[in-house]
Parts: C-alpha cells; sequence; structure tokens
C-alpha cells in the first residue's frame, strides 16, 4: 500500500486554510509552553466561543440540554469540555482526548546555590518525562511557572521569551577537553544531576555599612535581591514554587517551502490544539463531543492531573446530573458507549535513522493523520489495541470526508515503545484508538511537524466529531 501524500490533494483554498490553522497553531505553541499557560490559553478560546464554566452552571441550579457547551478545570492543570448533542449521554459521547505536558526540567524545591568558587548562582533541576539530557546543554532556555506564597499571592514567571528578557542554560566541557567524556554512552555523556541551570554569575555589592550576609554567596545573594525586587519573593517561597525550564524561543516555520514547524512541546500540543479547534468548530451534533486535555501523561498518566485520576469521570457524572440523566449504571453507560480518538503523536519516519524503523508501517511526514492501532513495548506491552470493528468504522468517516490520513507503529519490533493515555480510558470498556500526528525529532527540545499533518488532524477530528456512533 503506497502512502498518501497530503500536499498533493491541496487546491488554493486549502492551502489558504491550512496556512491560517497553522498561525494559530504556532500562536498556540508560543503562548502555552507548560500546561497551566497552556490550560489559560484553552480557556480564553472556549469561553469566546460560548463555553461556560461548569462550577459556575451548578452554583447557579441551571439545567443542560442539546447545544450548551461547558468546561471545567482541575487544579490549572487539566480541562475539558462538552458540547451537547441530541441523543442521551447514556447512549454515549464521542471524546478527543489529548496531553497537554511535555519534557522539561522541574526546578527542584531547594534550588537555589552557588558553587564553591564564587563563579556562578545555580538552579538545580530533575528532568520531566523522557529526554536525551545531552540535547538540553548550551541552549537558550527559558523559565516558566508559577512561585505560591504562603499568604496565598501566586507570582508567575514568564522569563526568557522576549528579546530584551535574559536566558539561562546547562553548560557543557568544551571540547578540547572531553577526551574522556566522549567515551561514555550517551546516556551517561550528561548525568541527569549536571542538568544545572545558570542562572547568574555577578556578585551583589555589599556597602561598607551592611555586615550582614557580606563574603556569603554573593552570587546567590545578588540573584535573590533580582528576585525580590522584581518578583516580591524570599528564597524560602521556591518550596512552594512550580517552575519549569523549557526552551526558550518561538515556534517556527521550517524548510525553504515552510512546509514544515519547528518548535517545542509539539508531542502533544499538536494534538490538545488540533482536537480543541475541532471541537470548537462543530455545531449541531446528535453525538455529545468531549475534548479532554490532560496534565501528567509523560510521567505515566498518574496524579490528581493526569488520566487516571477520577476527574474526568466525576466530570461526566456531574454534566449528567445537570442533563438529568444522573445515575451511576448510567454513567458507565455513558462511558462504555463512547468512541474515542487518544489524540497523541507518533514517530515521524526519519531516513537519517531508517534502521530503527519499519518503513511501511511508519509514518510519514506529510502523509496526513496517523493511527496506531497499538502501541506499548516488546510484546505490545502496556498497549491499547483497538478493535478491527472500530477502525473500519473510522476508515470510512475518513474517507467519506477525503481526509489523508496513514496508519503507523512506534519503530520496529523490539527496538523501543511507549505508550499514551488510551489505555486509561479503553478500562471503560470504549473504543479507543491511537491518533495524531508524526512528529520528528519527538521529545526534543525542538520536534518537527508537517503543516499538512496539522491540517489533516484537525479534518480528521472534525470529521470523527461530526459523525462517529459505534
Amino acid at each position: 500500500m503506497s502512502k498518501n501524500r497530503a500536499w498533493e490533494t491541496y487546491e488554493e483554498k486549502d492551502l489558504k486554510k491550512l496556512e491560517k490553522l497553522c498561525k494559530e497553531y504556532r500562536e498556540f505553541l508560543d503562548n502555552g509552553k507548560t500546561e497551566r499557560e497552556c490550560v489559560d490559553v484553552i480557556v480564553n478560546k472556549v469561553e469566546a466561543e460560548g463555553y461556560r464554566e461548569l462550577d459556575a452552571v451548578i452554583k447557579k441550579g441551571e439545567k443542560l440540554k442539546a447545544g450548551d457547551k461547558v468546561y471545567a478545570v482541575w487544579m490549572n492543570k487539566t480541562v475539558v469540555t462538552f458540547q451537547l448533542g441530541k441523543n442521551p449521554l447514556a447512549e454515549g459521547m464521542n471524546i478527543l482526548g489529548a496531553h497537554i505536558d511535555s519534557p522539561r526540567l522541574d526546578v527542584k524545591q531547594v534550588p537555589l546555590y552557588e558553587d564553591g568558587d564564587h563563579s556562578f548562582a545555580y538552579f538545580d533541576t530533575h528532568y520531566y518525562g523522557g529526554v536525551k539530557k545531552y540535547q538540553w546543554v548550551t541552549l537558550p532556555l527559558a523559565i516558566h511557572g508559577v512561585v505560591v506564597k504562603k499568604d496565598g499571592t501566586t507570582i508567575e514567571l514568564n522569563l526568557g521569551e522576549e528579546e530584551d528578557d535574559p536566558v539561562f542554560f546547562v553548560s557543557d566541557l568544551l571540547i578540547h577537553l572531553s577526551a574522556e567524556q566522549l567515551e561514555k554512552k550517551a546516556a551517561k555523556v550528561i548525568e541527569g544531576e549536571a542538568l544545572d541551570l545558570i542562572i547568574g554569575s555577578k556578585p551583589l555589592t555589599i556597602k561598607k555599612d551592611e555586615e550582614e550576609g557580606k563574603g556569603k554567596d554573593p552570587i546567590k545573594a545578588r540573584v535573590l535581591s533580582i528576585l525580590k525586587e522584581n518578583y516580591d519573593f524570599d528564597e524560602d517561597d521556591l518550596l512552594s514554587a512550580e517552575l519549569e525550564i523549557v526552551p526558550a524561543g518561538k515556534a517556527r516555520e521550517a524548510g525553504f517551502d515552510r512546509s514544515m514547524i519547528l518548535g517545542y512541546g509539539q508531542d502533544d500540543r499538536v494534538c490538545a490544539f488540533t482536537s480543541l479547534r475541532a471541537a470548537l468548530d462543530v455545531k449541531n451534533l446528535d453525538r455529545t463531543l468531549c475534548c479532554i486535555l490532560v496534565d501528567k501523561e509523560e510521567i505515566g498518566s498518574v496524579g490528581a492531573t493526569g488520566m487516571q485520576s477520577a476527574f474526568f469521570e466525576n466530570t461526566v457524572a456531574e454534566v449528567m446530573n445537570l442533563t438529568g440523566e444522573y445515575s451511576e449504571l448510567n454513567v458507565r453507560r455513558c462511558l462504555a458507549k463512547s468512541c474515542m480518538l487518544s489524540s497523541d503523536v507518533s514517530a515521524a519516519y526519519d531516513p537519517s535513522y531508517a534502521s530503527a524503523f519499519e518503513k511501511k508501517n511508519a509514518a510519514w511526514l506529510g502523509g496526513g493523520m496517523c493511527f496506531n492501532k497499538f502501541t506499548g513495548a516488546r510484546g505490545k506491552s502496556g498497549s491499547n489495541d483497538a478493535n478491527a470493528e472500530y477502525i473500519a468504522h473510522l476508515r470510512k468517516i475518513l474517507d467519506d470526508k477525503k481526509v489523508v490520513w496513514q496508519t503507523a507503529e512506534l519503530g520496529k519490533v523490539d527496538v523501543g515503545g511507549g505508550g499514551t493515555i488510551a489505555y486509561v480510558l479503553a478500562l471503560y470498556g470504549m473504543n479507543v484508538i491511537d491518533s495524531g500526528v508524526a512528529v520528528l525529532n519527538m521529545h526534543a527540545p525542538w520536534e518537527c511537524t508537517s503543516k499538512a499533518d496539522v491540517y489533516e488532524a484537525y479534518r480528521g477530528y472534525k470529521a470523527f466529531a461530526e459523525n462517529a456512533d459505534f
């Protein structure tokens, strides 16, 4: 079976729609470099489209009916939207689900220190998700996140993105002295504890009449002085901070032909954005459409904001209560009869590393929306393996709408593996398959996607939302 090339199917009007969508997508990447920032962007978008906060509807004692649109946020890191259809919820929903967390460096709770020779001040970090640690050195990095003081005041930080902002970096050993370092395996050439962020090198000048603190970690002291002056928090407040270190800079068009997008966090914000955009662009549905965008997928979907938490099920119960359908049995029926696209990225075939891929079952940049029947590792361990009948149903929907799509696997058998949120939703008994966009350089600081694949994913999610009923 030959791979289709999405670019060859477009007319001028299609290209205009594609470019408009991809411009909005790049802005989404730039404004949502953390899960908290993504939630802020998403809430602004859904409210502009007439969605109401679920908690506000509950407090007012209102009821929900077909056509109503609501959303709920959990701990500022996970968001779910519902557009109610004409059919009872107990007959199931169509669900688009993706994650909005990405690999990064997290600042530790006690992070700030100065090296013993008064050269630099550092933030100590712990990497988050699956990363090649050597990819994170000598890059311009930005600090995003929040510091929460004991009185409940939340201070937002976003430093390193503007032209006049300072940036930060992790150092590496110069090539001239690297003979021993280069003998190490790639997994060890940069150790996790060496990923400490250089944040300053200038000592604080102490006035003659200010003896307290004189000579004690003067570079660290200057950093603390700047943080206090500019952001009004002290070192102890870092104990209750969530600061994420991410690549500095905007997502860019790539290639002479501008056919690709290079940017941070495209796993899995490319699927989160296209799922959300599709959810906002459909109307007058028979089946309720749910779009859930979650945190913590990169570390196993755990925690209160991960897909394994009860937030999703609880929210479905609340919505059903407002439609007059709630019972424990109806909630179970709703979830079991739902159809889901677990929207996550797939590995794009890379000719430079062809030996890692099985060519005919690999996803290609520009080949359209991807479907992974299964993920997992080795003998499909940890996988959701979609049913053939469900795949046939989706094939018809996409082909009828002339969506360009392809199938994919995550590399050759036994070469590696990975997982998504699909298996969590499959626990309810619903039909689930992984679908999304092929990504080159997955989990690297700068990932690459094809504009054509972004557009086809949006079209595919829209077609699913309007037509899935299995």
